[in-house]
C-alpha cells in the first residue's frame, strides 16, 4: 500500500512466500482447536466426582445464600457501563421460554424452573415491556426483571421453606443467563463485551464448587485422587474435543486421519508452546518487530500507543489466565511479565472480554454470536490458588527470541485467518442449500454457523488477528461470494454493519495502515459492483421503485460516506457523470416512445397528445418525487435529471405544432382544435415551466409561452366580444320585469351579469404569465363589458320609455307623444287648462332599480378584476413608444346641451309655445344623438349629455326641432360646431352660446379628454353609460309628474285662490274634509326663520284665508302624490327611492321658483312680481310640501334633504323680494365684489371619465361637487332675477352678466396658463399641440 513502511512491505513480501495450502491450513487449525481443549480438560470418568460435590451439599447451600438475589444489586454496579443486547435477541428468547414452558426443552425440565420461565415468558408476551425492551436493549435490566419475576414465584412456592427460596432464586438467575447465552448462538451480530459480561455473571452467580487441576483431580479432596486417576486424566480421544470435530468437518477428514494427527501435534502443540507464543509477541512488541505491528504500521503515535497498550494488556492476561490455570507454567514465566491476577474479572484474552469500564474493547474482540468456553470458564475466573503465590513461582525467559517464532501461528496469519474464513463460509452455504436439510430443520440464522464462528475465534484470537482486519477479511469474502451469486444481497449490508460497529468503536485513524488500506480498496470494489447495479436499474424509469435500489443505495451511501473511496482513488463524480447520462438517456427514450405511442393514437385533435404528454411527464415526476425526495447518493437528483430531458423535449415538440395547431383551432364553427384544449395546453404548460425552474435552476430554456399562446386569447377575446350582443338580448328577452329580492331589481340584469363574470373568471384561472399581457387581455375585456352595459342601458331605455310613452292606438303611424299629453294639447285648444295625471307602472321601477342594481354589480366587478393593479402594471410594463409613429389617437367629447332661449314659435300667435327637442348630427346628416322633448315653452332646458368619440375635428349640426303629433317635426333653428381635439385640449368645461340661424340660442357644454385603451377608462365609460341612462329615466318620472306640479302650483290656481277669498265662494266644509292629518304638524319649531330688514314694515297677513283653506287649493297635487308616490315606494329601491323623492322635491322648490322669479337672463321679463297675499300663500304651500314629505320622520326625505341648499335658496327670496330696487342694486354689487375675493382662481378640469370608473371615484366627486356648491353659496343671481321684474334695470343686469363673463375668461386663462406650464416639463408622453383661442361669446339675441 502506499502508506506502508518499508520495514513492513518487506515483512509482508517475506511472508507472502507462504502460500495457504489446505494441509497447512488444516494443521495450523488443529492446532488451535486442540489447545482450545487443552485449556479446557475434561474428567475421564466423571461418575466419581459426583457423590463427593454430594457430600459438600451444605457447603454450596451457604455459598449459594451468600451470593443470593441480595448480591445481585451489586454485581450489576460494578462499574461497568451497560451492554446493548441485538434486536432480535427478544424474538429468539420468546420462542425459547416457549418451549421450556411447554416441556419441549430438555435441559431445563425441573418443574420450578418451567414455571418460572412460564410467568416471565408472559410478561415477554406483553407489548409494554416489548416497547420497553426495545428503547432501552440492556442486558442488566433483562435480568432484574427476570429476577423480579422469580422472586415472586418462589416466594409462593410452599416446598421453599425459610430462606430456600434465596437459593433456589441464585440458581434461577444462573439459568436464566446460562438462557441468555444459548440465545445469543442463533443472533449475529453480538457485541463480544455482551457475551464476556454473560460469562462474568454466570461464574459469580453459580455456587462455589470444587475446581479441577491440570492433573484431572479435585484440588480440594486429595481422599480420592485415587477414584479420579493419577497424573492428568486427559482424554486424547477426538471424539470429546468439539473443537477438533468441527475443524474435521470442516476439511471432511475421517476420524482416524484426525486421531492420528492429534496425536502427532500433542508432542508440541503444549500450553507451554503457546505461552512462549504469547511471549514472544509481547517481546515483538517491545523490541518494535514487524509481528504483531509496530510504530509505522499506524498513522500517528496516538494510534500505535492505543493499540500498543490493548494488546500488551490481552496478551498479558491471556498469560495470567493460562498460568493461574495451570501453575506449572509459572516456572518459566517470570513475575515481571504478569500482571495482577485480579484483572483476569471477564474471559481474558476472549473475544468478547471488556477489560475495565475505562479502558476501550480489545482489537480482537469477536463478531460472532457464541463460541465453546474454550478459555473463560469457573475455572479461570474464580483462581485455583493463591494468586499471589503465582509471581513468586515464576521463572526467567530468556530463552524466548524476538522474531516469528511460533508453534499456533501460522507464518501469514491473515492469508491463513482468510482462508479459514472462506473455508467456513463455503461450507455452511453449501450445508444450508443440501438436499439433506429439511424445512423443519433448525439452520444457522447468519451466514456462518455457530461452531464455524466458535472455530473462526479461536484462530483469530491465537493468530493475534485484529478485530479491524476480521471484518474487513469477512466483508471482502461476502463481497466476492456475491458477485458470484454465492450468497443473497443480504449478507452484504450484514458485513458492512460490522464495519460499522468496529469503526464506532475503533476510530478508523486508530487502525492500523494496511487494514484501512484494505478497506478502502473493499469498499472501491463494492462502489464499483452496486453502482453497477443502480446504473442498468434505472433502465426502468419512470416506474423504477425505491424498493428496487434501496439495498444498492443503503450500500453505496455507507461506502461513500465512509471518504475512504479516495483512498482507492474512484472518482466519484466521472462515475455519478455515468449515471446521470443513463437517467438522461432512459428519459430522453421514455420520451420518443410514449410520444410517438400517443400520437399514433386516431384523431384529429392535435391538442390531444400534447395534452396527454404533459400528464404524464407530471405524473411520473410527481411519482418519482414521492418515491425519492433526496438525491440520490447526495449527487443524483433523478426527477430533476428526467425533466431536464423531457420538458425541452416537449417544448420543441410543442413548438414544432405551432402553425397546425393555429390552423386547426380557427377552421370553422367546430374547429378540430377546440379552444379550451389550447387554454387546458397553456395552463399544463406552464406547470411544466415551473416544475422546471424548481427542479433545474441551473437550467436554461427559451420558449416564449405568452408569445406562444397570445394569439389564442386574442381570438377567443373577439368571440366574446361576439356573443355579448346575443347575451344581453337573451337576459332581457327571458326577463319578466318583476322585483327579485329586496333590492328590487329582475333577473335581465343578474343574468347578463353572471354573462360577463365568466370571462373574468377564465382570464384570472389562467394565471398569464406576462402581468403586462394580462393586463391587455383585460383591457380588451373591459371595453367588451363597456359595450355590453351600453347596450343594455339602450334597450332597457327603449322599453322603459315605450312604457312611458305608450303609443296612441287611434294612429296608424307611431306618434312619440304620450296620450295624456295630447288630450291636455287638445283641451287646452278647447281653453281648458287642465292636465291628467300619469299612473306609474311596476315594470318601469323595475327597469330603475335595474340600472341602479347594474352600477352596484360592475362595481363589483371593477373590484374583482383588480382594475387599478392592472392599471398599474400597464403604467410601469407599457413599451417604450416609437417615434414618428401615428397612434391614431381619439378623444372623447362630451357634449351637454343645457338650455335654449328666446326661441320664437313657428305661427303668429303671441300665446303659442313650442314642443322642443334637439338633435345632433354629423357631417354627412346622420343623427348623433336626440334629446327628450319639454313641452310648452320657448325657454326649455334639457340638461341632457352624449359622448361622441372622434378621432380627428368633426362637424355637428345642432338642430331645435317642434314635436308634431302628425307628419314631419318642424325645425325651429340650427347652429354649427366644430369638434376640434385642438381647440378643446385643455380638457376643461366650455359653455358655448350658440346662435341659431333663425332666432334665439341655445348654450352647449362642451369638454374633452383623450380617449385611451385602457381598463379605466371603458370601465368609467361603462358607469358613465349607466348613470346617464339611470338620469334620463328619472328625468322621465320627473317630466311625468312636472306637468302636474306646475298645474297646481301656478299662478292661475294662486290668483283663483284669492279671487275666491274676495267672493267668498270657496265651501270650507268641503275644504276642512279634505285635509289629513298632516296638516297637524304645522308651524312646527323646524321652520327656518329669515328676519326681514329693520326698514321694511312687517307685512299685514290676510285674515280672510286660513291655513285649511291655503291648502285646500292644492288637494288635488297631495292626492296625486298618495296615488304615484305609493307606487314608487313599493317598487324602487332604497337608493333609486331615494333619488326620485330627492328630484321631486328639487322640481317641486323649482316650481315655486319660477312662481316668485323669472329665470337669469339680462331681458326684461314680462313677469310680474306677486302681491304679499300670493307670496305668503306660495310659502304656505312650501311649507306645507315640506311637511308632507317630511311626514314627523316617517316620509320618503329626510329633514335634512328637504331643506338643502336649494330650499334655503328659495326661503332667501322672501327677504328681497319687496326691497327696493336700489337697494336691490347695492346689495347685488356687494355680493358680486365678495364673489370676486373668495372665487377660486384656477377652474378645474370638466369631469373625466376616469372620475366615474367606480363607485369609490363617483362619491368622492359628488362629495367635492357638493362642498363647491356651499362655498360658491350667494344671493347675486337671486337679486338679479328679481331685478328682471323691476323697471329700468336690463342695462344693470347686462353690466353684472359681462363682469360675471370677464370673471369666468380670467378663470379660463389662467387655468390654460397653468396647463401651459404642465405640458412644458419634460414628459414621455408626447406634448398636446398648442390650443387656439376660444371664440368670443356670441352676441345677444335682441331684446323683445
Amino acid at each position: 500500500m502506499s502508506r506502508r513502511s518499508y520495514a513492513s512491505s518487506m515483512h509482508e513480501r517475506r511472508s507472502s512466500r507462504f502460500r495457504v495450502s489446505d494441509e497447512e491450513l488444516m494443521n495450523f487449525v488443529l492446532r488451535v482447536a486442540l489447545l482450545s481443549y487443552q485449556m479446557q480438560p475434561k474428567p475421564a470418568e466423571a461418575a466419581h466426582v459426583e457423590p463427593e460435590r454430594e457430600k459438600d451439599y451444605s457447603s454450596r447451600i451457604h455459598g449459594a445464600l451468600s451470593s443470593s438475589l441480595f448480591s445481585i444489586g451489586d454485581l450489576f454496579r460494578d462499574g461497568q457501563k451497560g451492554v446493548r443486547f441485538p434486536k432480535d435477541l427478544i424474538k429468539v428468547l420468546e420462542q425459547k421460554l416457549q418451549d421450556i414452558a411447554m416441556g419441549k426443552d430438555a435441559a431445563y425440565s425441573d418443574q420450578l424452573i418451567r414455571r418460572t420461565m412460564a410467568v416471565f415468558y408472559g410478561q415477554v408476551k406483553d407489548e409494554t415491556f416489548r416497547r420497553q425492551m426495545k428503547e432501552n436493549r440492556k442486558i442488566e435490566e433483562l435480568i432484574l426483571m427476570f429476577a423480579t419475576n422469580a422472586t415472586n414465584v418462589l416466594k409462593k412456592e410452599p416446598s421453599l421453606q425459610g430462606d430456600g427460596w434465596k437459593m433456589e432464586l441464585n440458581n434461577h438467575i444462573a439459568q436464566f443467563v446460562r438462557l441468555l447465552r444459548d440465545c445469543l448462538r442463533h443472533v449475529s451480530h453480538v457485541p463480544p463485551e455482551l457475551t464476556a459480561r454473560l460469562e462474568m455473571y454466570t461464574a459469580k452467580l453459580a455456587p462455589a464448587q470444587p475446581a479441577y487441576s491440570d492433573s484431572g483431580y479435585d484440588s480440594a479432596s486429595t481422599s480420592h485422587r485415587d477414584s479420579v486417576g493419577s497424573s492428568k486424566r486427559i482424554s486424547m480421544q477426538v471424539n470429546d474435543m468439539p473443537l477438533v470435530l468441527t475443524a474435521a468437518r470442516l476439511f471432511k477428514l475421517p476420524a482416524h486421519i484426525i486421531q492420528k494427527e492429534i496425536e502427532d501435534m500433542a508432542t508440541y502443540c503444549t500450553e507451554k508452546a503457546a505461552l512462549n507464543d504469547l511471549k514472544t509477541c509481547l517481546k515483538n512488541i517491545n523490541a518494535g518487530a514487524p509481528f504483531p505491528f509496530r510504530r509505522e504500521d499506524f498513522d500517528s503515535d496516538a494510534a500505535y500507543q492505543y493499540w500498543r497498550t490493548l494488546e500488551t494488556s490481552h496478551l498479558s492476561q491471556l498469560m495470567v489466565v493460562m498460568v493461574q490455570f495451570n501453575p506449572e507454567l509459572a516456572k518459566s514465566t517470570p513475575s515481571e511479565a504478569l500482571p495482577p491476577s485480579h484483572a483476569a474479572n471477564g474471559r481474558p484474552g476472549s473475544l468478547y472480554s471488556t477489560y475495565s469500564s475505562s479502558r476501550p474493547d480489545s482489537y480482537y474482540a469477536g463478531t460472532s454470536t457464541q463460541r465453546h468456553a474454550s478459555v473463560s470458564s469457573r475455572h479461570s475466573i474464580m483462581s485455583p490458588s493463591d494468586p499471589d503465590a503465582v509471581p513468586g513461582a515464576l521463572e526467567g525467559d530468556e530463552e524466548i527470541q524476538v522474531g516469528f517464532n511460533f508453534t499456533f501461528i501460522p507464518p501469514n496469519p491473515r492469508k491463513y485467518y482468510k482462508r479459514l474464513l472462506e473455508y467456513c463460509i463455503t461450507a455452511d452455504l453449501e450445508a444450508m442449500l443440501s438436499p439433506a436439510v429439511g424445512d423443519d430443520d433448525e439452520v444457522s440464522l447468519g451466514i456462518l454457523s455457530p461452531p464455524h464462528i466458535e472455530l473462526i475465534n479461536e484462530c483469530a484470537l491465537r493468530w493475534r488477528i485484529g478485530q479491524p482486519y476480521r471484518v474487513a477479511c469477512f466483508l471482502d469474502i461476502v463481497r466476492q461470494f456475491y458477485e458470484r451469486n454465492e450468497v443473497p444481497l443480504e449478507c452484504v449490508p450484514e458485513a458492512l454493519a460490522n464495519i460499522t460497529r468496529v469503526v464506532n468503536e475503533i476510530e478508523l485513524e486508530k487502525w492500523p495502515i494496511q487494514d484501512v488500506d484494505y478497506l478502502a480498496q473493499i469498499y472501491g470494489g463494492l462502489f464499483s459492483t452496486f453502482l453497477s447495479h443502480l446504473y442498468h436499474s434505472l433502465d426502468g424509469l419512470p416506474h423504477i421503485k425505491p424498493s428496487e435500489v434501496a439495498p444498492y443505495l443503503s450500500i453505496l451511501e455507507t461506502v461513500r460516506e465512509s471518504g475512504l473511496l479516495e483512498r482507492y482513488d474512484v472518482d466519484v463524480a466521472a462515475r455519478m457523470s455515468d449515471i446521470q447520462s443513463q437517467v438522461r438517456e432512459v428519459s430522453a427514450r421514455y420520451y420518443g416512445q410514449k410520444m410517438q405511442e400517443l400520437q399514433a393514437a386516431p384523431g384529429v385533435n392535435r391538442a390531444l397528445p400534447l395534452l396527454l404528454m404533459t400528464d404524464e411527464i407530471e405524473k411520473n415526476a410527481k411519482l418519482l418525487d414521492k418515491r425519492f425526495p433526496e438525491p440520490i447518493l447526495g449527487h443524483l437528483d433523478i426527477v430533476s435529471l428526467m425533466l431536464e430531458v423531457q420538458i425541452p423535449h416537449f417544448l420543441m415538440d410543442l413548438d414544432d405544432s405551432k402553425k397546425r395547431l393555429f390552423e386547426d383551432s380557427m377552421n370553422g364553427p367546430t374547429p378540430d382544435v377546440p379552444i379550451q384544449d389550447i387554454f387546458a395546453l397553456y395552463r399544463r404548460t406552464k406547470t411544466l415551466l415551473g416544475m422546471y425552474k424548481a427542479f433545474c435552476p441551473n437550467g436554461e430554456i427559451q420558449f416564449d409561452l405568452g408569445g406562444f399562446f397570445e394569439p389564442y386569447v386574442r381570438q377567443w377575446l373577439v368571440n366574446t366580444d361576439n356573443k355579448t350582443a346575443q347575451w344581453v338580448q337573451a337576459a332581457i328577452a327571458a326577463d319578466k320585469f318583476q322585483a327579485e329580492g329586496e333590492e328590487g331589481h329582475s333577473s335581465s340584469i343578474i343574468d347578463l351579469f353572471d354573462s360577463l363574470r365568466s370571462p373574468i373568471q377564465f382570464l384570472q384561472d389562467l394565471e398569464w404569465i406576462d402581468e403586462y399581457q394580462e393586463a391587455r387581455f383585460f383591457t380588451s375585456l373591459s371595453k367588451t363589458i363597456s359595450k355590453a352595459i351600453n347596450q343594455y342601458c339602450a334597450t332597457i331605455e327603449e322599453l322603459f320609455m315605450s312604457e312611458m310613452f305608450p303609443r296612441p292606438t287611434e294612429y296608424l303611424q307611431p306618434q312619440k307623444s304620450s296620450a295624456w299629453l295630447e288630450k291636455a294639447k287638445q283641451l287646452a285648444d278647447r281653453g281648458e287648462k287642465k292636465v291628467e295625471a300619469f299612473t306609474f307602472q311596476p315594470e318601469s321601477c323595475v327597469k330603475l332599480n335595474n340600472i341602479e342594481a347594474a352600477r352596484r354589480l360592475l362595481d363589483n366587478m371593477y373590484a374583482q378584476m383588480e382594475a387599478d393593479k392592472k392599471m398599474e402594471v400597464l403604467e410601469h410594463s407599457a413599451p417604450p413608444v416609437p417615434e414618428k409613429v401615428d397612434r391614431g389617437d381619439r378623444f372623447l367629447f362630451t357634449v351637454k346641451v343645457a338650455i335654449a332661449e328666446g326661441l320664437v314659435p313657428l305661427d303668429s300667435s303671441p300665446s303659442s309655445r313650442l314642443d322642443t327637442f334637439v338633435t345632433l348630427s354629423d357631417e354627412q346628416g346622420n343623427r348623433l344623438a336626440k334629446t327628450r322633448t319639454i313641452y310648452e315653452t320657448l325657454n326649455p332646458r334639457w340638461d341632457e349629455s352624449f359622448d361622441l368619440s372622434v378621432d380627428k375635428p368633426l362637424w355637428i349640426m345642432i338642430s331645435v326641432r317642434d314635436r308634431a303629433l302628425v307628419g314631419k317635426h318642424d325645425t325651429v333653428g340650427r347652429a354649427y360646431l366644430c369638434l376640434d381635439p385642438k381647440r378643446f385640449g385643455d380638457f376643461l368645461t366650455h359653455d358655448l352660446w350658440m346662435d341659431l340661424d333663425t332666432q334665439g340660442r341655445i348654450l352647449l357644454r362642451i369638454s374633452m379628454e383623450g380617449e385611451k385603451d385602457d381598463l379605466q377608462f371603458y370601465f368609467g365609460r361603462a358607469f358613465r353609460s349607466l348613470k346617464r341612462a339611470e338620469n334620463d329615466m328619472v328625468r322621465v318620472f320627473i317630466d311625468k309628474m312636472s306637468p302636474f306640479i306646475r298645474q297646481c302650483l301656478s299662478r292661475t290656481v294662486l290668483k283663483t285662490l284669492v279671487k275666491s277669498t274676495q267672493s267668498g265662494s270657496i265651501d270650507y266644509n268641503k275644504a276642512l274634509g279634505n285635509v289629513t292629518a298632516l296638516f297637524g304638524s304645522l308651524g312646527t319649531k323646524d321652520d327656518v326663520q329669515i328676519p326681514l330688514p329693520h326698514s321694511d314694515k312687517p307685512r299685514i297677513k290676510p285674515e280672510s284665508l286660513t291655513d285649511v283653506e291655503i291648502e285646500q287649493a292644492i288637494v288635488p297635487l297631495f292626492d296625486f302624490f298618495d296615488a304615484n308616490l305609493s307606487t314608487l315606494n313599493t317598487y324602487l329601491s332604497e337608493t333609486t327611492k331615494d333619488m326620485v323623492m330627492s328630484r321631486v322635491w328639487k322640481e317641486i322648490l323649482n316650481v315655486i321658483e319660477g312662481l316668485l322669479i323669472p329665470p337669469l337672463s339680462d331681458v326684461q321679463s314680462d313677469m310680474k312680481p306677486l302681491s304679499d297675499k300670493e307670496v305668503d300663500i306660495v310659502f304656505k304651500w312650501l311649507k306645507f310640501l315640506r311637511d308632507y314629505f317630511y311626514a314627523g320622520g316617517e316620509g320618503p326625505i329626510s329633514l335634512e334633504a328637504l331643506q338643502n341648499q336649494k330650499y334655503r335658496d328659495v326661503l332667501s327670496i322672501r327677504l328681497y323680494y319687496d326691497w327696493h330696487t336700489d337697494a336691490l342694486m347695492e346689495e347685488c354689487v356687494r355680493m358680486m365684489q365678495h364673489s370676486l375675493r373668495v372665487s377660486p382662481t384656477v377652474k378645474k378640469r370638466a369631469k373625466s371619465v376616469y372620475q366615474q370608473r367606480n363607485l369609490g371615484t363617483i362619491k368622492n366627486r359628488k362629495k367635492e361637487k357638493q362642498q363647491e356648491k356651499e362655498k360658491e353659496v350667494s344671493n347675486g343671481e337671486t337679486i338679479l332675477r328679481i331685478l328682471r321684474m323691476r323697471p329700468n334695470t336690463s342695462d344693470f343686469i347686462a353690466q353684472q352678466l359681462q363682469a360675471l363673463n370677464s370673471l369666468a375668461a380670467e378663470r379660463d386663462a389662467h387655468a390654460k396658463e397653468t396647463e401651459k406650464r404642465k405640458l412644458q416639463r419634460p414628459r414621455q408622453q408626447p406634448q398636446i399641440p398648442p390650443i387656439p383661442s376660444i371664440p368670443p361669446v356670441p352676441a345677444l339675441p335682441p331684446k323683445s
